[in-house]
């Protein structure tokens, strides 16, 4: 049976006083009120109302479940409300995914849609693959350079990413500079473990193409252990030019073999197909469309400088 139906004819039974009067209400007819209670009583196994030829009166039991199910009408109204203005105002939990180093790239613009949508609690999760957002449940994944898992998917652009190879001033004080990628192979080559990319890097195309094998002197799936390491001059290594750009700046990086980009990935934000997008979603995608191409030139036009080349 339909509970909910059978507590607002219930309900409503009781605040007319008569079954006539609560089918009158309902638009439906007495013996159908009359019906709904009975299968109701049968349902939960005890009697709710005390019926007489001249009135109704509620049982201790219809008491008590009266209380219950106006509580449970209320909150059931209340949830209709919200979700029938989900589309219109951003509020709940936002559930994003994104990986390490974009994740911490974002955190400004995390921070700033935060101030303007105060209602939304960001869910923020970083790891480093691509997950499906219709299994794992995200509302948006951030997503490099992946085809579509599944048509019930939309994939907005969001920019391009690559990384560029760096080295401490340190590192190539004592190992010297590379001219060309085949130096490199006479250079200690830091090595990243990613899904997301190939390990080797390859430089060209063709027959032309020069491919260094980084060794296993140090190892690691995350980009901010990688700027560490190449920081503290253990050798060369390959970063997202975001994550580089800052210690490039200050001059405790290096940017070598410019103007080499190498892992050059597409960027775009993956959510579920909904013909009503809830607006967390709708704003959170807007904002990032905004925000995000000129957050990545800012670092672009640092890493571009000739004055930071080796």
């Amino acid at each position: 049976m339909d509970m909910l139906h059978a507590m607002r004819t219930f309900a409503r039974v009781v605040e007319c006083g008569s079954f006539a009067a609560a089918a009158n209400a309902l638009d439906i007819s007495a013996a159908q009120v009359s019906r709904i209670v009975a299968e109701l009583e049968n349902q939960l196994q005890t009697r709710l109302l005390h019926r007489t030829t001249r009135r109704l009166r509620m049982s201790e039991a219809g008491e008590r479940f009266l209380e219950r199910a106006r509580q449970i009408m209320h909150l059931t109204e209340e949830a209709m409300d919200e979700a029938r203005g989900a589309h219109l105002t951003p509020r709940g939990r936002l559930r994003v995914h994104c990986t390490h180093g974009l994740g911490l790239l974002m955190m400004p613009l995390v921070a700033r849609y935060n101030a303007a949508c105060p209602e939304v609690v960001m869910e923020l999760t970083l790891s480093q693959r691509n997950p499906d957002p219709l299994a794992e449940g995200h509302d948006v994944v951030i997503t490099i350079g992946q085809g579509l898992p599944d048509s019930q998917l939309i994939a907005i652009p969001l920019g391009g990413i690559h990384s560029i190879l760096c080295a401490s001033p340190d590192y190539l004080a004592r190992h010297g500079v590379p001219e060309r990628p085949e130096d490199l192979h006479h250079h200690v080559c830091l090595r990243t473990v990613d899904p997301l990319f190939e390990e080797d890097w390859a430089f060209g195309q063709g027959p032309e193409q020069c491919v260094i094998v980084p060794q296993d002197t140090f190892l690691t799936n995350v980009a901010d252990a990688m700027l560490r390491a190449t920081e503290l001059g253990m050798g060369v290594g390959l970063l997202p030019y975001y994550s580089a750009s800052q210690a490039i700046s200050e001059g405790r990086l290096c940017r070598l073999l410019a103007p080499h980009r190498l892992r050059q990935r597409e960027i775009y934000a993956i959510y579920p197909s909904r013909h009503y997008l809830d607006a967390k979603v709708r704003t959170w995608i807007d904002y990032l469309k905004e925000q995000l191409p000129p957050l990545f030139e800012q670092h672009m036009h640092v890493v571009q400088q000739p004055q930071y080349w080796r």
